[in-house]
């Protein structure tokens, strides 16, 4: 029987007959050389020229997947430096994993095989601070609270700012959920082909803390 990552990346090369790949450990290493390099102030802005517009229309291979939170203030494409085609985004205020998202992600990584999945929150989450202070929420605002409730209640009676401690715990939680329900992603996972990390965004200094979840 043909695996589910074997069949979607089959159908794949009917899109895209030669599929590239970047290893985890150069992906990750472009991502912090390029958060250096915005931090600095030295941002070279790559792969943003018309001929670059012009070659990615014919195909996409992003060397990293990025889920991020939808704040305004930490676009991955700037804060890592990168230009179009580079990182394939998903954004979701609190940065929570549903269904539409994971399939997202997988499809980055069987269809345009991405092998760095990196799930980002950032300090300050006004989605965060929301499910901390609790309460209920106008609109479908409640929906994205309570994704990150989980996290919430895992750090209660921890010492330090709750908003930080859930931040962290959030970011946890949803990479462990990815891998829980995606087995396109767990099982290259497991087999050392891919790389999924955590990730927080300073807002000041710009700075991104990338770290293991176990």
């Amino acid at each position: 029987m043909i695996s589910s990552l074997a069949a979607i990346s089959m159908a794949a090369l009917a899109l895209d007959p030669t599929p590239k790949s970047v290893s985890p450990k150069v992906a990750l290493e472009r991502l912090a050389n390029g958060n250096a390099r915005f931090v600095a102030g030295k941002a070279i802005h790559p792969d943003q020229s018309v001929k670059r517009r012009a070659e990615s229309a014919k195909g996409q291979a992003p060397f990293a997947s990025i889920l991020s939170c939808a704040d305004s203030r930490l676009g991955p494409e700037l804060i890592f430096d990168q230009g179009i085609g580079n990182l394939f985004v998903v954004r979701v205020a609190g940065n929570t994993a549903d269904p539409v998202g994971i399939g997202s992600l997988e499809y980055s990584v069987a269809v345009l095989g991405s092998r760095t999945i990196v799930v980002m929150g950032h300090e300050k989450c006004g989605a965060v601070s929301a499910a901390v202070k609790g309460g209920e929420q106008p609109g479908s605002i409640g929906a994205v609270t309570k994704a990150i409730e989980p996290a919430v209640e895992q750090v209660k009676g921890r010492s330090g700012d709750p908003v930080k401690l859930a931040t962290t715990q959030n970011v946890r939680d949803t990479v462990n959920k990815i891998r829980a329900e995606s087995s396109i992603i767990s099982d290259l996972e497991k087999k050392g082909e891919l790389r999924i990390v955590g990730a927080e965004y300073a807002l000041a200094n710009g700075k991104v803390k990338m770290f293991a979840v176990k």
